[in-house]
């Protein structure tokens, strides 16, 4: 009887033991979702301003979700807002008591010495930056005309061939990097490509000459709308070129 009496309250204690482990594991606790969606807070162009120096950020003439939906609100505010104005921070301190302070940013660009890392990084990306912001507009004007379109015809044959060929040579540049339009020494129009924050006004560049028109071809400048999509926003960088500008590019490199 003791045997058997010894036998049930085992029994009955490993099945109250096995109901307390699965209440255990199998007891579901809910975690509260947030109330409110966090929204993303885009400031204005005009809140970015530069260290004194030499150099200034290029005004931005529009709101930085006016490119959208081609470029968006959130790039443009990093890109411009903290991309661009390091660049310019930098390129000023580095300046800073210099013989270069007070020179023409273009003539310190064509005497830059290579070797010079920390110059030659902030100093191309401040000169790329400025004109890739000049040349953007929420209302791209399509095509080229005047002297401008002339030009393309002569040296490309035609505008849609030098947009393929300007396509090709962003799609083909490999890395971090930009793709330029730019008025060699002869005058003539050519494509080319630089790796990172290089341009062709820097000495020994494959393509010596004056840009007129630029893409940026870092992951900054396009991932958050394109990720691994680059292809769509180099078609899309079509849509949003101030051709008028760039045509004062064109003018103004061949007065020199």
């Amino acid at each position: 009887m003791k045997k058997s009496l010894l036998l049930l309250l085992c029994v009955l204690f490993v099945i109250s033991l096995g109901a307390c482990k699965r209440k255990k594991y199998t007891e579901v606790v809910e975690v509260p979702l947030p109330s409110v969606e966090e929204k993303l807070t885009i400031g204005s162009p005009d809140d970015a301003k530069a260290e004194s120096g030499a150099f200034e950020l290029v005004e931005l003439p529009f709101a930085f979700d006016a490119l959208a939906p081609n470029i968006d609100a959130q790039t443009m505010e990093i890109h411009y807002s903290r991309q661009y104005l390091t660049f310019t921070n930098n390129l000023n301190k580095a300046l800073k008591e210099t013989d270069s302070e007070n020179t023409p940013l273009k003539d310190i660009i064509k005497k830059l010495d290579l070797s010079n890392t920390n110059l030659r990084n902030n100093l191309g990306g401040y000169y790329n930056h400025s004109l890739y912001f000049e040349i953007l507009t929420p209302k791209g004007s399509g095509a080229p005309a005047d002297t401008l379109a002339s030009a393309i015809n002569r040296d490309f044959g035609s505008f849609d061939d030098f947009k393929t060929q300007f396509k090709d040579a962003a799609n083909k540049q490999f890395g971090s990097g930009w793709a330029w339009l730019v008025v060699d020494n002869s005058g003539k129009l050519q494509i080319t490509n630089t790796q990172n924050q290089d341009n062709p006004l820097m000495p020994r560049s494959e393509i010596s000459g004056t840009p007129i028109l630029g893409i940026d071809l870092w992951e900054h400048a396009y991932y958050l709308n394109y990720p691994n999509n680059r292809k769509k926003y180099i078609e899309n960088f079509f849509k949003l070129i101030n051709w008028k500008k760039v045509e004062e590019n064109f003018e103004s490199a061949l007065e020199k």
